[in-house]
C-alpha cells in the first residue's frame, strides 16, 4: 500500500466532505442561529454519532479490521473474508437493532442526563427529546456503514469508504435550504427538517457503501446468528476496545453536559467552532490513521519492525508538516475566519466574538489530536485495546476535574481549553508507553524535521500578524470581500510556510520526489 497516495485519496475525499460541512454549518448559522433550535439539534446530532464512534468507528473497526485482513487471502481471494464478515453482520445486526430500540424508550432519560440544564428554557428539553428520537435510528445505518467501509478500505479501495460523508451533509444542507424556503423563521420546523435529513442521509449513505462492495466483488450474506469460533475472538478484542472507545465517548458526553450548563447558545458555539478545528482533524489526522493501520497490522504481524516503524515515522513527519502551520493559523486568524464563514443572519457580532475564542482555545490542541489518530493504529495494530483505555481514562479524570474548578471562570472557553490540554497529555502518554515498550521511538532525523516545521510556521506567523490588519474590514463583508480575504491568507501563509519549510529542511526533499514520481513510501 503507497501510504502517501492512500492518505491523499482519503484525505482529498474527506476535504470535499468538510468542505460540504462548512456550507451545511454556515447555512445552519445563518438560518437558525445559537440558540435553542440549534443546540437541540446539535444535542440530537450528537447523540447518534458518540455511540457510532464507539461502535463503529471505535472497537469495532479498531478489532475488525487486522481481523479481516488477515483473512483475505495473497492472492485476492475472497471466501474466508466473506464468510468472516457475514458471521460478524449477522450477529452485530440483531444487537445494534436491541440497542436502537432500547434508547427510543429511554430517551427522555439520556437526554436528561446529557443536557438536564435545557430544563430550564420552556421547551427546551422536549424538542431535543423528539429530536433525538428521530435521529437516532441513524447510528444503525452508520454502523453498518462502518463496517462496509472497513472491509473496502481493508482491500485498499479507500475511495468509497472516504466519500460517504459527502452524501449526509448534501441531505442536511437540501434540508436547510427546504427548510428556510417554506417554515417562514419557524426555526423549531427547520430542526425537525434537519433531524429528518439525519435519518435520509444514513439511508443514502448505506446503499451508496453496498453498491460499491457489491461493485468491488465482495458477497455479504445474512444468516442465523452464530458465536462462531472467529466471531468470539472478535468479540474478546472488542470489548476491552469499546471500553477504551467508550472513555472517549464518555469525554464527548461530559463535554456536552458542562456546555448545557451555560448560557443558551454555548452548545452552538462550540460545534461552530469545532467545525473549523475538524478541518485539518479529519483531513489529516483520520485519514493518516485509516491508511496506516492495515499497513501497521501487515508489518507487525511479519514482525518486520524497520517496516512498520518507517510507516509510523512517515506519518508523524507528514501529520505535523500540514497540522503546525493549520494549528497556528486557526488559532490567530480565528476572528477573521468565524467572520467570514458564519457571520450574518442570526448569527451577530457577539456570536461571532465567543466563538472566535472558543475556537482558538480549542485549536491548541490540534496538532496532539491528530498525533492521537496517528499513534493509537500501533496498539490496535498489536491487538492490544487496552492501553489507549488507561491513557484516555486519566485524561477524562483531568478534563472532569478542570471544568468543575474552572467553568464558572472561563465559561465554555474553558470547556474548549480543557480538551486541547487532555489531547496533549494523552500524546504524551502514549508516546511514553510505546518508547518504553520498545515499539516505537522518534529518530534523530524525525526530530530536525519537526523543529524544522515549526520554525517555518513560526515564519508564517510573524507574517500572518503582519497581514491581518490589513484585511480586517474585509473578513465580514460581501462575499467577495470574504473570499477574497480567507483567500488572501490561506495562500500568503502557505507562501511562507512552505518557503521557509524548504529552506530549514523541514520536508525531506527525497520523500518529495518519490511522491512526485507516485512512488512514495508506504
Amino acid at each position: 500500500m503507497n501510504l502517501v497516495r492512500a492518505t491523499g485519496t482519503i484525505g482529498g475525499l474527506t476535504m470535499v466532505s468538510r468542505i460540504a460541512g462548512f456550507v451545511r454549518d454556515m447555512l445552519l448559522a445563518r438560518i437558525l442561529g445559537p440558540g435553542m433550535a440549534a443546540d437541540s439539534f446539535f444535542v440530537a446530532f450528537q447523540l447518534p454519532n458518540i455511540f457510532r464512534r464507539l461502535f463503529a468507528e471505535g472497537a469495532f473497526a479498531a478489532a475488525f479490521v487486522p481481523l479481516f485482513s488477515r483473512k483475505l487471502g495473497k492472492d485476492g481471494e475472497l471466501e474466508d473474508a466473506e464468510e468472516f464478515s457475514s458471521e460478524v453482520v449477522s450477529v452485530f445486526v440483531p444487537i445494534l437493532i436491541l440497542f436502537v430500540a432500547l434508547f427510543e424508550i429511554a430517551m427522555p432519560a439520556i437526554i436528561w442526563l446529557m443536557a438536564s440544564g435545557f430544563q430550564e428554557v420552556p421547551g427546551k428539553f422536549e424538542l431535543t427529546v423528539a429530536l433525538a428520537r428521530i435521529t437516532f435510528p441513524y447510528l444503525f445505518l452508520i454502523s453498518m456503514v462502518a463496517l462496509l467501509a472497513a472491509i473496502l478500505n481493508s482491500m485498499s479501495r479507500f475511495a468509497a469508504g472516504a466519500s460517504f460523508p459527502i452524501l449526509l451533509n448534501l441531505v442536511l444542507i437540501a434540508a436547510l435550504l427546504i427548510g428556510s424556503q417554506i417554515a417562514d423563521g419557524d426555526t423549531v420546523l427547520i430542526a425537525y427538517l434537519l433531524a429528518g435529513g439525519v435519518a435520509l442521509g444514513g439511508v443514502v449513505q448505506l446503499a451508496w457503501l453496498w453498491f460499491w462492495m457489491k461493485r468491488s466483488g465482495f458477497r455479504l450474506r445474512f444468516q442465523r446468528p452464530r458465536l462462531t469460533k472467529d466471531v468470539k475472538e472478535l468479540g474478546i478484542i472488542i470489548l476491552p476496545a469499546a471500553f477504551g472507545a467508550g472513555v472517549y465517548q464518555i469525554s464527548q458526553l461530559v463535554q456536552l453536559f458542562f456546555a448545557t450548563q451555560l448560557p443558551s447558545g454555548s452548545v452552538s458555539h462550540l460545534n461552530f467552532a469545532d467545525r473549523l478545528n475538524q478541518l485539518p482533524l479529519g483531513v489529516i489526522g483520520i485519514a493518516l490513521g485509516t491508511a496506516i493501520l492495515p499497513a501497521l497490522s501487515r508489518h507487525i504481524g511479519a514482525d518486520d519492525k524497520a517496516q512498520a516503524d518507517r510507516v509510523q515515522s512517515n506519518a508523524i513527519e507528514l501529520a505535523m508538516l500540514l497540522t503546525f502551520p493549520a494549528a497556528a493559523a486557526l488559532m490567530i486568524c480565528a476572528p477573521a475566519f468565524v467572520n467570514a464563514f458564519f457571520l450574518g443572519g442570526q448569527f451577530d457580532a457577539d456570536d461571532a466574538r465567543i466563538t472566535s475564542n472558543v475556537l482558538a482555545a480549542l485549536v491548541a490542541g490540534l496538532p496532539a489530536y491528530v498525533l492521537i489518530k496517528v499513534l493509537t493504529p500501533a496498539f490496535f495494530s498489536r491487538k492490544d485495546t487496552r492501553t489507549p483505555v488507561y491513557a484516555a481514562a486519566l485524561v477524562l479524570i483531568f478534563f472532569i476535574t478542570f471544568n468543575v474548578l474552572m467553568i464558572d471562570r472561563l465559561g465554555i472557553v474553558g470547556i474548549a481549553s480543557a480538551t486541547a490540554i487532555g489531547a496533549w497529555l494523552n500524546v504524551f502518554m502514549l508516546y511514553a508507553i510505546m518508547r518504553k515498550r520498545g515499539h516505537y521511538a522518534l529518530n534523530a532525523p524525525l526530530v530536525r524535521r519537526l523543529l524544522s516545521q515549526l520554525l517555518a510556521t513560526g515564519a508564517m506567523t510573524a507574517m500572518l500578524f503582519y497581514l491581518l490588519p490589513y484585511l480586517s474590514d474585509w473578513f465580514g463583508g460581501s462575499v467577495f470581500e470574504r473570499v477574497a480575504s480567507i483567500a488572501a491568507l490561506v495562500s500568503a501563509g502557505m507562501l511562507v510556510y512552505f518557503g521557509a519549510a524548504a529552506l530549514t529542511g523541514a520536508i525531506d526533499r527525497s520523500k518529495i520526489a518519490l511522491l512526485v514520481k507516485r512512488k512514495a513510501p508506504n
